[in-house]
């Protein structure tokens, strides 16, 4: 009797034990994480470019100065940190502008006095260091760095420049933008002559 009462209890237990093993429910797995993947255009690397626009010049010594148009050429790297853009980059732009009219000569008495030309702005270049934010397809930036400017009577000088600056990504490989420059050359060619000139430019660059 108690071998049989023993036989069924077992029975019951190892029923018991294979129902509950049938509906084992496993523990959920850990959610699988996806990789961010980041928003907007990628910046990083070289660039080639020509640009445009206007350029007025001002010193303290009138009538020096004069405005007109600028024509150059842009090469740099940009660098890509999420969303902020930092890069160097060079400039070298040609122009023409008169500062100074020339004197047609003449004489005095016996003395002939020869025509003197007039002073011309030649050339700017400029070394460039960027810092800039995107928005979306677009990168706003601040620049600034070294400036030299060259004039054909007076020789060149070091300077310094600030400014600002606007991109726009059109497809993968090529921008378009704008930037407003300001450039102080003190004591020109070694004179009390300050100049101050302010840029204004578009200009279109391929990227690779």
């Amino acid at each position: 009797m108690k071998t049989r009462i023993l036989s069924s209890v077992a029975a019951i237990a190892l029923t018991a034990t294979a129902a509950a093993a049938g509906n084992y429910t496993p523990p959920p797995a850990d959610p699988v994480i996806a990789p961010i993947t980041p928003v907007g255009p990628d910046w990083t690397g070289f660039y080639f470019g020509v640009q445009g626009g206007f350029i007025d010049v001002d010193t303290n010594t009138p009538p020096i100065g004069g405005d007109g148009g600028i024509f150059g050429i842009t090469a740099g790297y940009d660098y890509d940190i999420g969303r902020a853009v930092l890069g160097i980059g060079l400039d070298y732009d040609w122009t023409d502008i008169t500062l100074l009219p020339g004197a047609p000569g003449g004489a005095i008495g016996v003395a002939v006095i020869p025509p003197t030309p007039p002073l011309k702005l030649e050339s700017v270049f400029r070394i460039k260091l960027k810092s800039g934010i995107e928005f979306g397809n677009g990168l706003g930036y601040l620049t600034g760095g070294y400036a030299l400017a060259d004039t054909n009577l007076l020789g060149d000088e070091d300077g310094w420049y600030l400014g600002l600056g606007y991109e726009h990504l059109v497809g993968t490989s090529f921008s378009i933008g704008g930037e407003v420059l300001y450039h102080e050359f003190d004591n020109y060619a070694n004179t009390p002559v300050d100049v101050d000139a302010t840029t204004f430019q578009i200009r279109g660059a391929y990227r690779f």
